[in-house]
């Protein structure tokens, strides 16, 4: 497995692992022009596990807004899931926040999605209570 930076080119392969990852909200934000966007914006935060034949096993978008970290679309392939490349994803991620100064992190996991939550609380994360996401646009 390789470990490395996500880039724009990678998008088809980690759009294709998103599509069929149970759980895995998506929308228009997830458009290659959006996700190409969020890259550029932060650049080097995003990660991607390579298996040895070059195809996406894991993917982990990740970005801040200058005070608190964000991390999405953590998704392993079925195929790869049980030997720590979502752990390893979420971890250089969390490392590439603290080279930028970013010390907390935040993420959402869609309220009936049992295997993420799983993923989330077996890794360590606590859910937070008090909390109400409002949302617009598309």
């Amino acid at each position: 497995m390789i470990f490395r930076e996500m880039h724009a080119a990678d998008y088809p392969s980690a759009f294709h692992l998103w599509e069929s990852t149970e759980g895995m909200g998506l929308s228009a934000a997830d458009s290659e022009e959006e996700i190409i966007r969020y890259l550029q914006r932060n650049p080097g935060l995003s990660q991607v596990c390579e298996a040895g034949d070059g195809a996406i096993a894991g993917t982990a978008l990740c970005g801040h807004d200058g005070r608190r970290g964000f991390i999405y679309h953590v998704a392993v392939s079925d195929s790869y899931r049980g030997h720590g490349i979502g752990r390893e994803l979420v971890n250089r991620c969390l490392y590439k926040l603290r080279e930028e100064q970013i010390a907390k992190c935040h993420l959402m996991v869609i309220g009936d999605n049992e295997l993420g939550q799983g993923f989330w609380r077996g890794i360590g994360w606590q859910l937070r209570d008090g909390l109400a996401l409002y949302s617009q646009g598309t």
